[in-house]
């Protein structure tokens, strides 16, 4: 009499109708890595979205109080083509010492004119409640911060447009390379309004921030002041030509540092108001 063979231990790849998990294309944990990866992915797309979402909901914030206001228009922007008629008035009537000090008369005005700017930036968020509502919004802090930025350079770029035309008119000057011009006006104003936005964010909680403001504001954004200066020259025909390249790069240099800065470490300021 002939016993039936007994069944062959189980295996993965002899056993029918069964499979390996972990062999086959539909095991849970194959699955899981690409699902989780794109469920990464998704969230950073998602974060990414608010945050300019967000950035643009606050510089449109921004500047519609500065069209009710017109506190740009009405004392920021004659206090700049003051200090440009001041800055003539010393130079004297030297047509060709007007000609070279225009790009950093350019400059110094559109700094202080900056302080200003962002000064009144600050006090937007000063008022009563306005700080705890904006920290319990909900809102990206690094949207809150670009678009705080975003704003602050819209208004600097129409108060550029009109000292570009005080130092033509003022100091005779004359634009022999307008994209030079352009592109350092706005690499510039970047930069001035992203390392504005940080610092007068660092100071918004004090008493004495309209005075500590400048102190903090002013030497670090001396770079913007010499590099801007620089390419201007270039721009206004008083430099040898590829001279401003190195200035611009250095524009940019400051723009990006200063913008990523600010994306990071602005969320840890608020918190700190």
């Amino acid at each position: 009499m002939r016993w039936p063979r007994a069944p062959a231990p189980w295996s993965p790849r002899t056993s029918p109708g069964r499979s390996c998990h972990w062999r086959t294309a539909s095991s849970p944990w194959r699955e899981a890595v690409p699902s989780r990866a794109g469920a990464a992915r998704a969230g950073a797309g998602q974060r990414g979205r608010s945050m300019w979402r967000d950035a643009v909901l606050v510089a449109g914030k921004d500047l519609r109080i500065e069209l009710r206001s017109r506190v740009v228009v009405n004392q920021v922007a004659p206090f700049a083509l003051l200090v440009l008629l001041l800055f003539a008035f010393a130079l004297g009537p030297d047509r060709g010492a007007l000609a070279r000090g225009a790009p950093g008369m350019f400059w110094l005005a559109v700094l202080f004119a900056g302080v200003l700017a962002v000064q009144r930036s600050v006090a937007v968020e000063a008022g009563e409640g306005t700080r705890d509502g904006l920290l319990l919004s909900g809102l990206d802090p690094a949207g809150v911060f670009l678009g705080k930025v975003a704003a602050v350079a819209v208004e600097l770029v129409l108060l550029e447009a009109v000292l570009t035309a005080g130092v033509v008119v003022l100091f005779g000057s004359a634009v022999h390379s307008p994209l030079v011009l352009v592109g350092a006006s706005l690499l510039g104003t970047a930069g001035l309004a992203a390392v504005g936005v940080l610092y007068g964010s660092l100071s918004a909680g004090l008493r004495v921030r309209e005075t500590l403001l400048p102190l903090l504001l002013l030497p670090v954004a001396a770079p913007v002041l010499l590099a801007g200066t620089r390419a201007w020259q270039l721009a206004l025909g008083t430099a040898p030509k590829g001279a401003g390249d190195p200035w611009m790069g250095l524009l940019v240099v400051f723009a990006a540092v200063y913008l990523a800065l600010g994306v990071v470490m602005y969320g840890t300021l608020q918190e700190a108001w």
